[in-house]
């Protein structure tokens, strides 16, 4: 067995919190040692700094990961420039084919858009077994998926096809395969979005509706976030944040029709009275983001807990709005905004300590 446990630590993310918590673990004992309290003698001081020494050394060269703040600077200025990369090139490749586009014949045309995404595919798994860092093959796999996108839509153009949902589809199944092979987390959140779409537009159909008008009816976006929100059931160990991005965006994905609909009932499937609707729906929005806070609590999903206090805070706001905004001076309702988010301010702190003793 190596300095570090496989089993420990399956990912990027799962290295870079055992760094921080060797420093922590340092800093702590240089402030215990300063302060006489606990003091090591040579010997222990001498295995401890190397076996960390060795530790640190062997998950950066695993896992390329920040050892000081210094280099998590630098980590997040190369993550910008990647991302600023990938859009100067994806744009510069769709005015590329804009300008001379009409300068090739039909068939060049099809070749070159046929030709372009295997290109990326191969460049990108050529940069990925020459570098070790993932930057610059995170970047080539960006410009793969959004050349893939301006090509379907190009030869969709050019062939005079009608729109189709498949075309989400298609593109989601890219941006997975693309995310899971390098580890990119924008990646994943593309083809997230994609299959939403997909899924969202396909229930739209079901119901009678045109697929280019399912945010007609946002109750058509919930099957999506429902499957989404427990796909993280199959573990993601291995993967950098992952889970946390499905859970996330499954949440979005149903908090904001549920959002909407509280406010604009006419919007649902449902053969009801519009009030009716939207009181219904304003309820279901605070119970069901109380109920994730206590699922995220339960599972220690904090990224489940803040999403459900954002979405939980809001449905208070709005509600607060409907309520008071027209019958209460402007300052006597800013005032009790205030109140309450003292109020709320105060459970949290309260919560947050009862997590702490339980843990």
């Amino acid at each position: 067995m190596g300095i570090h446990s496989k089993t420990d630590i399956h990912s990027k993310l799962d290295a870079q919190n055992r760094v921080d918590q060797v420093r922590a673990f340092q800093s702590e004992l240089s402030h215990l040692a300063g302060s006489d309290v606990l003091n090591l003698d040579d010997d222990q001081n001498t295995r401890l700094q190397s076996y960390h020494a060795q530790l640190l050394t062997s998950l950066q060269q695993s896992f390329d990961i920040d050892l000081n703040s210094d280099e998590k600077q630098l980590t997040l200025g190369m993550k910008i420039a990647s991302f600023v990369g990938a859009v100067g090139l994806a744009a510069s490749l769709f005015f590329l084919f804009y300008q001379f586009w009409d300068k090739f014949s039909v068939i060049s045309q099809v070749a070159i858009l046929v030709a372009t995404p295997v290109v990326g595919l191969i460049a990108t798994y050529l940069i990925s077994n020459k570098e070790t860092t993932g930057y610059y093959t995170k970047l080539m796999a960006l410009v793969t998926l959004s050349g893939f996108v301006l090509n379907l839509v190009m030869l969709g153009s050019i062939y005079n096809l009608t729109p189709s949902p498949n075309a989400f589809l298609v593109w989601a199944v890219l941006a997975f395969l693309l995310a899971y092979a390098t580890d990119t987390r924008l990646l994943l959140a593309a083809g997230i979005l994609s299959m939403a779409f997909f899924i969202s537009a396909r229930v739209g159909v079901w119901g009678g509706l045109y697929w280019l008008n399912l945010g007609e009816r946002p109750e058509n976006f919930f099957v999506a976030a429902l499957i989404l929100f427990w796909v993280p059931v199959i573990s993601h160990a291995r993967y950098s944040g992952f889970d946390s991005i499905y859970r996330v965006l499954a949440m979005v994905l149903f908090f904001i029709p549920v959002l909407v609909l509280s406010h604009w009932g006419s919007g649902s499937y449902l053969d009801f009275d519009r009030d009716v609707i939207e009181g219904t729906y304003q309820f279901l929005g605070f119970l069901f983001s109380g109920l994730l806070i206590w699922l995220g609590i339960k599972r220690g999903w904090s990224d489940v807990i803040n999403t459900g206090n954002v979405f939980f805070v809001i449905f208070l706001y709005t509600k607060m709005f409907d309520w008071w905004w027209e019958i209460m001076p402007k300052y006597v309702f800013f005032l009790l905004v205030g109140l309450l988010a003292i109020l709320l301010l105060t459970i949290f702190k309260r919560l947050k300590t009862t997590l702490g003793e339980s843990a």
